[in-house]
């Protein structure tokens, strides 16, 4: 089993979650986050004051899939919250030892 956190554009968000839907993914954990990258974050002026904005939104997306669903996800992932500027995001892949229904106790794949 893989872990998939993919970090976003916020207004990405709802493509790539119908994206994955289609591809049968059956579920995901979605969270507001703030960052930089090579972005470096930008300036805003507010009532003439010019300040820095070092931390962007951004929106972290958790899938856990079967190793065998892993390449497709994430290739669906960067087609689909793909937009070519700097700042579109990273993915993060990594090998879960295993998984636990909390109410069933089912494990492995079965839990997914």
């Amino acid at each position: 089993m893989k872990k998939i956190e993919a970090i976003i554009r916020h207004f990405k968000l709802e493509e790539v979650k119908d994206a994955l839907n289609a591809l049968g993914v059956k579920g995901m954990t979605v969270t507001e986050v703030r960052g930089f990258g090579r972005q470096k974050g930008h300036t805003e002026t507010y009532r003439g004051a010019e300040y820095s904005v070092d931390f962007l939104p951004k929106v972290k997306i958790e899938v856990v899939v079967d190793e065998a669903e892993a390449a497709n996800v994430i290739n669906k992932i960067m087609t689909t919250a793909r937009t070519g500027q700097v700042g579109d995001g990273k993915i993060f892949v990594t090998q879960l030892a295993d998984v636990v229904r909390i109410r069933t106790g089912e494990t492995a794949g079965a839990a997914i």
